[in-house]
């Protein structure tokens, strides 16, 4: 299974692991994180992958399963 991480329609991430893609995507939408570990985790790994705030998107093989938002930081 093919999973992806987009932001305006495109692909930021993909992988066929089938757990970093999920991983990755609840951590830029805070479910693994919060407050200044959440900040800090976004200021450096948003830089670093090219996404910014607003919505981000997980698809896997293709279809949306969910839809996510990282907050300004």
């Amino acid at each position: 299974m093919k999973t992806e991480i987009r932001q305006n329609g495109k692909v930021i991430l993909s992988s066929t692991d089938d757990i970093s893609i999920p991983m990755i995507f609840k951590n830029l939408c805070g479910k693994n994180f919060s407050g200044d570990d959440y900040q800090n985790y976004l200021r450096t790994v948003c830089q670093d992958i090219g996404v910014t705030t607003g919505t981000i998107e997980y698809y896997a093989d293709n279809v949306l399963i969910e839809k996510g938002t990282i907050p300004e930081f």
